[in-house]
């Protein structure tokens, strides 16, 4: 069984979401983690989480949209927080590629929604694309001794898997591990530990090959533990064993 740990089911690419469901149940997908981008998205993901068994939602902003993070939004989210089918803050972070929202104010943001994880004991959904050292540099500065991580969509840096190795932090894998120029974070997923790592698909995102190109859905996350298995020198029952027992766990579910 597997664990799609990040999708984002509740975007317009989903008219067919009851087939997409049904279809990762049938490539033995136990359950699956929705972020979300923003208000919206989050409201969106709470409604999707109790409409379906499967599905646990992850509430937050993403970077990208940092700029909507007031008092108001935090209350929101911290409300949307206390249901239990809420089982992280996510997600949010840095976007330095995009460069959609100004530096400060997506650092600004990201340290509320650290401190707001911490204060709900909720693990946080972190997003890092050309932020590294900012991302390390904030999380070292804002972690209470509570804090739980998981770098999502990991991109292959090192100085980022070291950090997350001395931190105890979780490290997730997508579609991307698959590309044919993708051997450097082949390189780092052959390091991390197999107790730290959990699989993702970033639905609509990021499709594996031989499907790169198409959207995405949770039953492709059955072609990245092949992927990881195959780096890993591992079974692939091995790797939906370890990497599930790692998400109920950071989850809780």
């Amino acid at each position: 069984m597997f664990i799609d740990t990040h999708a984002h089911l509740t975007m317009p690419e989903y008219s067919d979401l009851s087939e997409v469901i049904d279809r990762a149940k049938a490539a033995k997908v136990e359950a699956i983690i929705n972020a979300s981008f923003d208000i919206d998205s989050s409201n969106a993901s709470m409604t999707l989480a109790n409409n379906y068994d499967l599905i646990y939602a992850a509430v937050g902003i993403h970077p990208n949209d940092a700029q909507l993070v007031n008092d108001e939004a935090i209350k929101h989210i911290s409300s949307l927080a206390s249901n239990k089918k809420v089982v992280a803050i996510g997600e949010t972070g840095l976007d330095y590629y995009h460069t959609i929202v100004e530096k400060e104010v997506q650092q600004k943001a990201f340290r509320i929604f650290l401190n707001l994880a911490q204060k709900l004991d909720l693990p946080v959904i972190v997003h890092c694309r050309q932020a590294d050292n900012d991302v390390i540099r904030i999380m070292r500065e804002e972690n209470k001794g509570k804090l739980q991580a998981v770098f999502h969509c990991f991109a292959g840096d090192p100085n980022l898997r070291v950090f997350a190795e001395e931190m105890g932090f979780m490290v997730s894998f997508t579609g991307n591990i698959t590309f044919k120029k993708a051997g450097l974070l082949r390189e780092q997923a052959k390091i991390v530990p197999m107790n730290k790592l959990m699989i993702e698909t970033d639905s609509p995102y990021l499709a594996p090959d031989p499907l790169r190109g198409s959207r995405n859905e949770p039953a492709n996350v059955a072609i990245i533990a092949k992927k990881i298995a195959a780096i890993k020198g591992l079974s692939v029952e091995d790797v939906a064993i370890e990497t599930t027992k790692n998400a109920r766990e950071f989850f809780r579910i």
